[in-house]
């Protein structure tokens, strides 16, 4: 009798431990899954802090480029009201300076694309895009048309229609390689790209820019934003 109870005691407290072992393991197993699903999510929340981080960099890049670049305008104006005579090979031309837009002889093409910069330049980037793209339908053959095509991508841009900017912006460089804007037209191109996450492209057009537009204010700022990304 003694051996029974003694017996039964046994069996209790083995089945309480199997038990107790196969909660623990369980409660393990559960514990594992949790870590893992918070290691891939802490993954993830790095990746895009990470990636919020580079584009938010560059943008800063963007502003003070664009703020240099006014400054650069603004000494040149001021220049040119101090020198009235100054060309490109007198003492007071201005050789590293990007040279000034064409003008058309029609003023009514040339009245209809001052309309259209100046809606941009007001930040009516979408009355921009609409007056941009009126124009290069009425004028397609303009000496105008590669700047026209340059701040139509730049509305797009602006507008965060990234796609549409680069379609915009890459037909320009294509047909107008040597354009003054083309390299600036391309730093666009790497901005969109960077925008649509397409951070391979967005190096291979800053790379492009150095190798083949050297000694441009675009190529320098190009090769400031590679190691960014």
């Amino acid at each position: 009798m003694f051996i029974t109870t003694v017996s039964k005691r046994a069996l209790g407290t083995g089945l309480l431990m199997i038990c107790s072992l196969t909660i623990s393991q369980s409660a393990l197993a559960f514990a594992d899954d949790d870590a893992r699903k918070a290691i891939v999510e802490l993954r993830q929340q790095i990746k895009v802090l990470t990636e919020a981080n580079q584009r938010a960099r560059l943008q800063l890049a963007d502003q003070i480029e664009a703020l240099e670049q006014e400054v650069v305008r603004l000494r040149g104006d001021m220049e040119q009201l101090g020198r009235p005579s100054s060309g490109p090979g007198s003492p007071g031309g201005t050789s590293g300076a990007r040279a000034p837009d064409a003008k058309s002889a029609d003023p009514r093409e040339q009245s209809a694309f001052d309309q259209s910069i100046e809606s941009f330049r007001k930040g009516q980037y979408k009355e921009a895009t609409e007056n941009l793209t009126a124009f290069l339908t009425l004028y397609p053959d303009s000496k105008l048309t590669p700047t026209a095509q340059f701040y139509l991508g730049s509305s797009r841009y602006a507008s965060k229609d990234f796609k549409s900017a680069i379609t915009t912006l890459e037909a320009m460089t294509k047909k107008y390689p040597n354009e003054t804007r083309t390299p600036d037209a391309l730093l666009l191109i790497a901005s969109c790209q960077v925008e649509l996450n397409n951070r391979p492209g967005a190096k291979a057009t800053l790379q492009r820019i150095v190798k083949d537009y050297k000694g441009t204010p675009a190529a320098d700022t190009a090769a400031k934003r590679i190691p960014l990304l």
